[in-house]
């Protein structure tokens, strides 16, 4: 069952919301001994919620677009009530005592938390517990590890996760699971870890684009308490997403820098896909300054975790990881002026691609540089998201290739800042005719 079908048979009373987490949680049961996805789950309190959500319904409340279906939700993202650790000791045992913006978005569209799913060390590179579905030896990717993993699992339907550099999108490729990280500034995240503001996104994972769409269009939206957020209309993800193309979309794909960091296996399965696209293809030439992102992206988001984290490093650097450490110290060498000319590189580096989009509906990359590394090795590299994320561009991960060791290889689409409607629709059809 798809997010959208189980909002659809609670609300008509096909289904009961208390039977299908009673589901889940038989599913929760079986998986999360290996997969260990989950930073905090009560199951008498999912099954409460549940059965309100059934008792709104007999009411004849409203019910909203996601009736009855619950969530999880990435542990950096408050939820009243239940803990918020950020996963990080020197958080331990803080209890959120109001909803994130955009909680309060998914309550009101019907939608409910179920728990809160593992992330890495206050969303950065040091691993937690959580383990790939598809082979426990590996990694489910970073730093939105346990909502990625708890989708792939079929523990929930719907999860959110937030990416400030690759932390959806190479998750998603690494799990088989659809990772969708909308425009910079499209949801609200105030009740959100601040990591780096001009790079903080929050994003979805689903197990079609559809679910993707659906729920991001409930949690899109104005949030008072964040600047970077507009009172603009939502886009409407969900109707844009189900029709159909007047015509086939193009695709535009072109040699990244990092392209020969591609493992063989990734780069050939790749090819394949470019070859079955034939003319629905064509190479591009990526703006110039493109190659310089890597390093604006780095000197603006280690400048703002020294400022972040500055208290945690303080208080309790010896609880921290070396990676976080090293972070933080690099940070706090880098000079206002060298940050403020980094930063400003992201306005018109996005605005350089929109030549692209005028040919092409999307930009076709790969999500990852191969599939997912042994745990031990780490949460694996960002490289193939940070571009998108500095220049805040909407991006999908899609399940449609396999690496030679069968675990799975996500494929990146990228749309115009702003045109995410079109990219959730060309993603849907590029899944339908080659998934």
């Amino acid at each position: 069952m798809s997010a959208a079908e189980a909002a659809r048979d609670i609300a008509a009373g096909r289904v009961a919301a208390e039977d299908y987490v009673r589901a889940l949680l038989a599913r929760i049961d079986e998986r999360e001994p290996e997969v260990q996805a989950w930073a905090w789950l009560d199951a008498a309190h999912a099954l409460r919620e549940a059965r309100q959500s059934d008792a709104w319904r007999e009411d004849g409340l409203r019910v909203g677009p996601l009736a009855g279906v619950p969530v999880g939700v990435k542990d950096i993202i408050d939820v009243q009530g239940m803990p918020t650790e950020d996963g990080t000791v020197l958080h331990a045992g803080r209890i959120a005592q109001a909803d994130a913006a955009l909680v309060a978005r998914l309550r009101a569209a019907g939608g409910w938390p179920i728990g809160k799913t593992v992330t890495t060390e206050l969303a950065t590179y040091a691993p937690g517990k959580t383990r790939n579905p598809h082979d426990a030896r590996h990694t489910p990717g970073g730093s939105s590890s346990g909502s990625a993993a708890a989708v792939a699992a079929g523990m929930v339907p719907l999860a959110i996760g937030t990416q400030t550099n690759g932390s959806v999108i190479r998750p998603a490729s690494f799990c088989g699971v659809v990772g969708y990280k909308p425009s910079f500034g499209a949801i609200g995240r105030s009740g959100v870890l601040s990591q780096s503001p001009p790079l903080d996104q929050v994003g979805v994972f689903a197990r079609t684009v559809e679910d993707a769409a659906l729920l991001a269009e409930a949690l899109w939206g104005h949030d008072p308490r964040d600047a970077a957020t507009r009172p603009l209309p939502a886009p409407p993800l969900s109707r844009v997403a189900a029709s159909d193309p007047a015509r086939p979309p193009c695709f535009g794909w072109a040699r990244m820098p990092w392209w020969d960091r591609v493992a063989p296996d990734a780069q050939a399965a790749f090819g394949a896909l470019l070859d079955r696209l034939g003319d629905l293809q064509g190479a591009v030439e990526l703006p110039p300054a493109a190659a310089d992102a890597i390093a604006w992206h780095r000197t603006v988001m280690e400048a703002d975790i020294a400022g972040s984290f500055e208290a945690e490093y303080e208080r309790g650097r010896a609880q921290l990881s070396d990676s976080l450490v090293g972070q933080i110290e690099r940070g706090r060498c880098i000079s206002a002026v060298d940050y403020r000319k980094a930063r400003a590189q992201a306005a018109p580096l996005a605005a350089a691609f929109a030549p692209l989009f005028e040919r092409f509906d999307a930009i076709l990359a790969p999500a990852t540089l191969g599939t997912a590394p042994l745990a031990a090795d780490g949460t694996g590299d960002p490289i193939a998201c940070t571009l998108w994320t500095f220049c805040g561009m909407p991006a999908i991960s899609l399940p449609l290739l396999a690496g030679a060791n069968g675990l799975p290889l996500g494929v990146q689409l990228v749309a115009a800042r702003g045109d995410d409607a079109r990219l959730l629709r060309t993603a849907r059809w590029l899944m339908r005719h080659f998934g």
